[in-house]
């Protein structure tokens, strides 16, 4: 039996991870996924463990090796939009990319930011970044984005004397002390460890 949700998480990843866990826990599996879309098979409970990954910043390149790589070890991946845009030749430049991905297009990342990554439940904790150094580099990636609008925000609000455009700046100043917070704190415990 199938079961077809739709939901939409946006940049929260941690509630679209935790939203996937509690599906495999009552015995659904995903199977595929679409802009709101989210089907599943029944499966036994809690067979099947989540993590989602933002790789916006990757090149379609990179994304599709570490996509692969991923698949060789195991785990099945699903692509997952970040954000909804029905259109069609949609192109988004993303300052905060790497090389090669700083345009995204349909034939690139375009809506398909995240990835969604399943292994079989263990009963070992499922994390992706283990070292203090990827997770530090994994939390400026997600940094980043937000520091960019910030940044535009802040910006416009000068220029234009405008009050009103300190709200955006000030809404994403939240998430970017968060990641900073997580990139100072596993940089320290990185340094820490050296020691």
């Amino acid at each position: 039996m199938s079961k077809t949700c739709y939901r939409f998480f946006g940049g929260l990843l941690t509630a679209q991870e935790n939203w996937l866990n509690k599906m495999s826990e009552r015995g659904y599996r995903l199977v595929q996924t679409g802009k709101l879309l989210y089907k599943f098979e029944e499966c036994k409970p809690d067979q099947v463990r989540y993590c989602v990954e933002f790789i916006g910043q990757k090149s379609a390149d990179h994304a599709k090796e570490y996509r692969d790589f991923l698949e060789d070890m195991g785990y099945r991946v699903f692509y997952k939009n970040i954000n909804l845009n029905y259109s069609i030749g949609k192109m988004r430049w993303r300052p905060w990319a790497e090389k090669g991905g700083r345009i995204a297009t349909n034939a690139t990342t375009f809506n398909r930011e995240l990835l969604i990554v399943e292994k079989e439940n263990d009963g070992k904790a499922f994390a992706l970044h283990t070292t203090y150094e990827d997770k530090e580099t994994y939390y400026s990636s997600l940094r980043n984005p937000w520091l960019s609008v910030l940044l535009m925000f802040a910006i416009c609000a000068i220029l234009n004397r405008s009050p009103m455009m300190c709200v955006p700046a000030l809404i994403s100043l939240f998430p970017v002390t968060i990641y900073q917070t997580q990139v100072i704190k596993n940089r320290r415990k990185a340094k820490t460890k050296e020691w």
